[in-house]
Formats: structure tokens, C-alpha cells, sequence
């Protein structure tokens, strides 16, 4: 793939320390040299597509996203996109929620919308935006008193140097970057498949295990429910309930600076992506934790995910090893005297799908699962030293899988790595890809990939959209 990719052999320094030497051909101008702010109104009643900016697979209609977002009341008046224009969400453009429209719609008065000026290949610009590099620099030229309230506007936008390399030269760097993803999302692609049949297996053991023990001449005897069948006759049948308590979460005030300068884990459904939860993403001061009435839930607790669209691939679960605090998504399960925590994990794992069953489908398209459905939810409950036992055998029978698995993900990892290492040296000038850009094979118009595919790329944390936030899809 990268054969032909050399340094350019005549190189200057683009006068920017953060940009380095580039091209002495390619020229270095503000963006305001390049786009202009667009601010053409849609007017009422204009039937245009509503358009939203996704910070891992860039401008999409949002009908294709549509149960994972919040839905508008109305577009009347939202801002004209042209094919080929910039949108920028200035909430988020520092996270990469920039990139080109590759159709005509329209989209909230919460984005900016960057129009070419000169000619130019929008695509490139595309590339360019979502570098580590220029996310840096947004950050830098935002306003706001804290990360998610900031807001990077045009003045400071167009203010931003961008380098300009010829057009022709644009177009090759698009090609090539181009084909590079097709090849890389093939490759991540197939590592996934072989994620979700190592899964399946795992899944299938751990099943085995909870619902028929781990002894194979142990009697059996009815459970009494369809779903189980037999279990062994010296096991429990319980309700969830039965065996734990069961905390809630919340959200302390957004625009109350103080409540997010702490060091208290704040858990919400983005970092249930590990079976023992010592730290999370977010943190929540000791004032927002008195001030709000937020719990402080004391280890071991096994957290669920109850609300997000993440329930409708899997049931996630982990168990807590220091005191944390959860969001609204969420529930805290402490077992009680007789139940192990990391039983009860392996437990919710193996019967993962029958709990997907009891899904509500809220509004807009939200998965829920009631705390009355999963409360009431009768499952098989072995004696407390079987479930130790259970505990050891599931981590040896696991452990091929769970090596195979980190491997495979590690190997993802990398080649996301090098992806963006690519892009970034290719469109500021560090390896020149004219040769190799000419060298490919025509392979046409790119192949309209799958959704589920470009979400697959990148984990997203539930809902899938890092747009406009509810309060100002309106303004």
C-alpha cells in the first residue's frame, strides 16, 4: 500500500512550528482564503434532505441515523449544504465533527457551513480537518470555560492556516487516501468477524456454565422456566431483584464548571468496555456529589447498561473496583450476601440474549430496559461455593478466546493507528504520493459502504451522533 511513498525531494518550512516543512510548491494561506461562511437559509417548506456531521464517519442524511439521534421538529430555515461544502459543529469541531458534504440538504443553524471559494478539491480539505493536527488547533481558537462548552466560530476558524497544495495534486492525495480505506476497512472488517465468532464461542461456554453448572453427571431437575429448562437439582431459581440492590444515576449540571474539576469516576455506557471499572472518561467533584445527590456506590457493584442504543447489539456489564458514580444510563446492581459479583457478571453474560427480550423501544428510537422487567427476570442461582468454583473454571475454559480476542484487537488498533498517521503525513506534505496515486488501478466511483461497516471502524459510545446537542438543534 505504501510502496512509492517517499519524502517530496524539495522541501520548506511553512513558517508554522506545528505544521513543519511542507512542499516548496504548496502554498500556506488562512482558510478564509480558501471558504466562506455560508449562510444561506433553507426558507419553509423546502423538502431538502436534513444533513448531520458524525465525528467517525463524517456528513450523513439523518434519516440513515435517524433512531440514533435526536430528532428535529422542524428544518425551516436551517442552512442550505451544497454538495462539496465544509460542515463544521462548532460544539465539537475540536473532536472531529468537521467534514464534506457529498450531498445537497440542509442542516441546523447549531453547524457553520464552509463554501469554496476557489477551486479546490473538498475532499482534501475533508482529510485535512480531521488530522489530530487541525483538532489541536481548534481546540486552541475555541471559546468556553470548559471542553464541552466550547465553541469554535468562523472568525477564529478562518483565521487558521491550511496548507494549499496544486489541485491536481489534491485530487491524488484524496485518491490515494481513498484507497487506502477501502483497503483498511476490508481488513478491520474481517479482524471483526473474527471477533464476533470468538465471542460466540465464549458466549456459548459461558451459557453452558450458568444455566447447567460445570459438573456433567450433576441431576437435573425443571427450572419451571421455558427459557432455562433443567438446571441442577441442588441450584436456586430467583428473581433479579431478590439478590441485589439497585442505585441509580444522574448528570450534574453541564454549565456548572465546579461539578467537573473533581477526581470521583463518573461511569456512563462508553467505558463499560472492560470487566473491572477502576476509572472512567469523566470525573465529578465532592461538591456535585453533596450538591447534586448523585450516589457514591461503594465496590463491588455490577454496572448495567439500561438505556442507549448500544442494547440493541449486546447487554453490557462490568463490576466495579473502587467507589463510583454512574449516569442516567445506567443502573448499579449490589449483590447481596450469597451472590458473587463476578458470578453475577458471568451470569448476565450467558443469558445476555434472553435479557435483550425484555428491550422497550422508547421514543426516537431509544432501547430501555425497564427496571420492572429486569428486576422480575428469574434466573438460576448455584450455592455460594459453586459459584467461586464457576468463577475459576470460566476463566481457564475462556482464556484461549479472551488472548485471541485482545490480539485480534490490538491488531485494529495498529492498523487505525497507521491510518491516521497516513493521513496526516499525506495531506501536509511529509510523503509524496503523486507516483503512487497513479499508479492504482481505476476502481471507479467508491462502493457506497455500509453504515453498520463505517461504524464498525470506530467504537461509538451508544448514539452514534456527536452533532448538534438537543437544546440548540432548535436555535
Amino acid at each position: 500500500m505504501i510502496d512509492g511513498l517517499v519524502p517530496y525531494p524539495d522541501c520548506v518550512d511553512s513558517g508554522l512550528t506545528w505544521l513543519g516543512k511542507i512542499p516548496s510548491h504548496w502554498k500556506v494561506g488562512r482558510t478564509k482564503s480558501q471558504f466562506r461562511l455560508s449562510i444561506e437559509k433553507s426558507g419553509t417548506a423546502h423538502g431538502k434532505e436534513l444533513l448531520s456531521i458524525y465525528t467517525h464517519i463524517g456528513v450523513r442524511p439523518r434519516k440513515d441515523l435517524e433512531e440514533k439521534g435526536n430528532k428535529a421538529t422542524t428544518t425551516d430555515d436551517y442552512w442550505v449544504v451544497r454538495k462539496g461544502d465544509i460542515i463544521v459543529n462548532k460544539l465539537l469541531a475540536w473532536m472531529g465533527a468537521v467534514g464534506v458534504s457529498h450531498y445537497d440538504g440542509v442542516t441546523s443553524p447549531a453547524y457553520d457551513i464552509l463554501r469554496p471559494i476557489k477551486p479546490l478539491e473538498p475532499d482534501y480539505y475533508h482529510y485535512l480537518f480531521r488530522t489530530q493536527l487541525y483538532k489541536q488547533q481548534f481546540k486552541i481558537r475555541s471559546r468556553g470555560i470548559m471542553d464541552m462548552r466550547l465553541r469554535l466560530y468562523f472568525d477564529q476558524f478562518g483565521q487558521i492556516p491550511i496548507p494549499s497544495p496544486p489541485l491536481y495534486e489534491q485530487a491524488a492525495i484524496v485518491r490515494f487516501l481513498n484507497h487506502a480505506d477501502r483497503r483498511i476497512r476490508q481488513y478491520i472488517q474481517m479482524k471483526r468477524q473474527l471477533i464476533g465468532l470468538l465471542n460466540e464461542q465464549k458466549q456459548a461456554i459461558i451459557h453452558h456454565a450458568v444455566t447447567r453448572g460445570i459438573h456433567p453427571d450433576a441431576h437435573l431437575k425443571p427450572s419451571g422456566i421455558v427459557w432455562l429448562g433443567d438446571i441442577p437439582k441442588h441450584w436456586e431459581v430467583r428473581k433479579i431483584k431478590s439478590l441485589v440492590s439497585t442505585f441509580g444515576g444522574m448528570t450534574p449540571s453541564k454549565s456548572v464548571a465546579e461539578y467537573w474539576k473533581g477526581n470521583i469516576p463518573w461511569v456512563s455506557p462508553k467505558d463499560i468496555k472492560v470487566r473491572e471499572i477502576r476509572d472512567s472518561q469523566d470525573h465529578i467533584s465532592v461538591s456535585a456529589l453533596y450538591q447534586t445527590g448523585i450516589t457514591l456506590i461503594q465496590p463491588p457493584a455490577v454496572l448495567i447498561v439500561v438505556r442507549g442504543m448500544i442494547l440493541a447489539r449486546t447487554f453490557p456489564t462490568a463490576i466495579t473496583a473502587v467507589p463510583v458514580t454512574i449516569n442516567q444510563d445506567m443502573k448499579a446492581l449490589a449483590p447481596r450476601p450469597g451472590l458473587s459479583p463476578e458470578y453475577f457478571v458471568s451470569l448476565l453474560t450467558g443469558i445476555q440474549s434472553d435479557l435483550l427480550l425484555l428491550i422497550d423501544i422508547a421514543g426516537h428510537g431509544t432501547c430501555c430496559l425497564r427496571t420492572d422487567a429486569w428486576g422480575n427476570f428469574t434466573v438460576p442461582v448455584p450455592p455460594l461455593s459453586e459459584q467461586k468454583e464457576m468463577e475459576k473454571y470460566l476463566k481457564e475454559q475462556l482464556s484461549l478466546q479472551n488472548t485471541a480476542i485482545a490480539r485480534t484487537e490490538r491488531e485494529i488498533a495498529l492498523i487505525q493507528e497507521y491510518r491516521t498517521r497516513l493521513t496526516a503525513d499525506l495531506v501536509t506534505g511529509k510523503l509524496d504520493v503523486r507516483g503512487a496515486a497513479a499508479q492504482l488501478a481505476d476502481e471507479g466511483d467508491e462502493p457506497k459502504a455500509e453504515l453498520d461497516e463505517l461504524l464498525g471502524d470506530e467504537e461509538t459510545d451508544g448514539d452514534a451522533e456527536l452533532g448538534a446537542r438537543p437544546e440548540e438543534v432548535e436555535a
